[in-house]
């Protein structure tokens, strides 16, 4: 049975989003950014809540226009309730109650890592169930093994900062503007990947945490790259001038081999065929070429979401709270914004 439309809203950091979720399939997706945060080299949370304020209504009626559809055609509003920033949550999460009190429709609450697991559900082809999903992005990186019935199980994860995080931070050390994943991406492409011998974020199948498959450490990397800029002394620019794109290419194969390597792992100790890379560092060239690979290679399939729909977006908020509202999940509105919500 088809469900009624249902709009989602997702506001978790900088990215103000709506989408449109009717007859199966997407019917609009609509992201308006914040460019307020470059010249600060990351997000600054005040800005980014106050920028949704601006920004949350005239989305929504664009997603709306988009799907050729009015707030009383919809069946259901959705929202991101966290992980995330907790102001720019608040905003979103209001917007969405109000709908929904006045429109008389559910409330769906949706974990926004929950949402890049489903955002690969988006378009087809579609990873069947089970199936491995690797959510790198700027403020997650972790291992899930998903089953039916929305049942996940962790294999692993970061242990500090996230892979686009690093992959921000070294950017900056290089003098290479914010978000850092792509001007590293296209560098990266020009350089030597053996010109720096960086330590791998990988800790390995038996780390502190016990029986993980997957954990990882990416503060080693990007402080390796500061140590090794900060000996530069007097040479520093004319160095970085000759050689950014080979520091560029060594930092990205490191980071790239490392979850690859802990992929191949998994897949070896569950024995599951099918594997799903999502968010932002998803669009990562590199990254994609080398999963591709190693999955010709092991014999498993790999099933990467459109590069629109691996940064924060509203489409995957809205495919996940259709999966949810088919299966009886809804929200009560006493829901609240949970910042630091786990998966």
């Amino acid at each position: 049975m088809s469900l009624p439309p249902i709009l989602a809203i997702e506001t978790s950091c900088d990215d103000t989003a709506a989408a449109v979720w009717a007859d199966g399939r997407l019917a609009s997706s609509v992201v308006a950014g914040q460019r307020i945060h470059e010249q600060f080299g990351g997000v600054v949370p005040e800005h980014a809540s106050r920028a949704h304020e601006r920004l949350i209504v005239p989305t929504i009626q664009a997603a709306l226009d988009e799907a050729a559809l009015t707030i009383a055609d919809l069946g259901a509003v959705a929202v991101t309730v966290g992980p995330g920033l907790a102001g720019s949550l608040l905003v979103g999460l209001s917007a969405a109650k109000g709908i929904a009190v006045g429109a008389g429709i559910p409330l769906i609450g949706v974990n926004h890592l929950e949402g890049h697991v489903y955002s690969v559900m988006i378009e087809a082809p579609r990873p069947p169930l089970p199936f491995l999903c690797l959510t790198v992005s700027g403020g997650h990186t972790l291992l899930t093994l998903v089953k039916e019935g929305f049942v996940h199980e962790e294999l692993g994860r970061t242990r500090d900062d996230a892979a686009g995080e690093a992959f921000d931070k070294v950017a900056k050390l290089l003098g290479l503007p914010y978000p850092g994943g792509p001007p590293i991406d296209r560098l990266a492409a020009e350089g030597d990947p053996a010109f720096l011998d960086l330590p791998s974020p990988r800790l390995g199948p038996k780390g502190r945490r016990g029986n993980a498959l997957f954990d990882l450490s990416f503060s080693g990397i990007k402080t390796a790259v500061r140590y090794w800029i900060a000996d530069l002394g007097d040479e520093t620019d004319a160095v970085l001038d000759a050689h950014r794109a080979d520091v560029a290419a060594s930092f990205q194969q490191t980071v790239v081999d490392a979850l690859v390597t802990g992929v191949r792992q998994a897949v070896e100790e569950t024995g599951v065929q099918a594997v799903a890379v999502v968010g932002g560092v998803s669009a990562n060239r590199g990254l994609r070429a080398a999963m591709t690979e190693a999955g010709q290679a092991d014999g498993f399939e790999v099933f990467i979401p459109d590069p629109a729909h691996s940064v924060d977006n509203a489409a995957m908020i809205a495919v996940t709270a259709a999966t949810k509202w088919a299966a009886g999940e809804v929200s009560d509105l006493s829901i609240g914004a949970t910042p630091s919500l786990a998966l």
